[in-house]
């Protein structure tokens, strides 16, 4: 019988990677917020690019797992005394065995795959994106289903080959190459201080010094500059289509939290304050929620694009408040960096 491993609870969340550490810490007995996951693990940031033959994108995570960054989820786990190590595969067959295995101790299991082929998600034909993280919490050897822990209250029966193939899918820019990860709590703390801020100074210094101007408050005022040549170099669908992503991948559709992750991070600055002793961060998360409000009215501005008759004729309406909203976080994050390292 197709049942959630006994002690695994499901519940809304904000962000499907820090959604899913947050439901494997819950399960081994190490609860933590969203929030914390999100600042330890120095997953904020801002990325805009364009990948020949894929659709523009902008993105407000950082420290995504990839050669030369270490993925938000050892970076999360390094912070909290949690060994996480990572596994990938090009064999479908060897990535659900291995699932198959840890299933059977019985083991929830975080997974990468691709939303796209996920039945509970309403999209638009042919969307995919394959950076998106849940968590297998249940499995039923007889009929090979599994239940999903996603981003809702809900746990989703998915059939095993459909599993496999979110897995698998070759999709760019974010092919889910069947990773997986397996944590051990032996070692489990809460964060030092001295981390915490730490990890504030590090995304302070990805803002504000990123290796390439696509990253950062630089990339945000890049982005301002490429999306307002999009109707000379996309076809109409792709045009309309892009509009509908980056809408999504601001606002909390997206599983940012809303604000493009700036409310999350506002929330995790908060926490940061008790933690570190600091008071002034619990102000400054307050000045970067009210830069999320200035994000989501991007957002607006583009599902409005999505939606027109000519998305062309609203870009312009879509990016002004980001000259705003790139000036505000050049200043704050200055700012914050000072505070941290005083």
């Amino acid at each position: 019988m197709l049942r959630p491993f006994p002690g695994f609870a499901a519940y809304p969340t904000y962000h499907c990677a820090t959604g899913a550490l947050k439901h494997i810490y819950d399960y081994h007995g190490h609860p933590v917020s969203e929030d914390l996951l999100l600042g330890l693990g120095r997953g904020l940031g801002f990325v805009y690019f364009h990948i020949k033959g894929t659709d523009p994108f902008y993105g407000g995570r950082a420290n995504v797992a990839r050669p030369g960054e270490e993925g938000l989820e050892k970076t999360a786990g390094r912070r909290t005394g949690v060994a996480v190590a990572s596994h990938a595969t090009s064999s479908a067959r060897t990535a659900q065995a291995t699932l198959r295995e840890l299933l059977e101790a019985p083991e929830p299991v975080l997974v990468y795959l691709d939303m796209g082929f996920l039945p509970y998600f309403e999209l638009p034909e042919g969307y995919h994106f394959g950076g998106h993280v849940v968590v297998v919490a249940g499995y039923d050897p007889e009929t090979g289903r599994v239940l999903v822990a996603d981003r809702d209250r809900e746990l989703h029966r998915v059939e095993w080959d459909t599993l496999q193939k979110a897995r698998g899918s070759q999709y760019k820019p974010f092919p889910p190459r069947h990773t997986w990860y397996t944590f051990d709590f032996a070692a489990a703390r809460p964060p030092a201080p001295a981390e915490v801020r730490e990890s504030i100074g590090e995304v302070c210094h990805g803002m504000l010094a990123p290796p390439i101007a696509n990253l950062g408050v630089k990339g945000i005022r890049k982005a301002i500059r490429e999306t307002l040549k999009w109707p000379g170099i996309l076809e109409a669908d792709a045009l309309r289509r892009t509009c509908f992503s980056v809408a999504m991948f601001i606002d909390h559709r997206g599983g940012t939290g809303g604000g493009i992750f700036r409310y999350m991070y506002g929330r995790f600055l908060a926490e940061a304050a008790s933690l570190t002793g600091e008071p002034r961060l619990a102000g400054m998360g307050k000045e970067l929620t009210a830069i999320g409000d200035r994000w989501e009215e991007v957002a607006a501005a583009f599902a409005a694009a999505a939606q027109a008759e000519n998305p062309a004729d609203l870009l312009k309406t879509a990016t002004t408040p980001m000259r705003d909203i790139a000036d505000r976080e050049q200043d704050f994050w200055e700012r914050l960096g000072t505070v941290v390292a005083c």
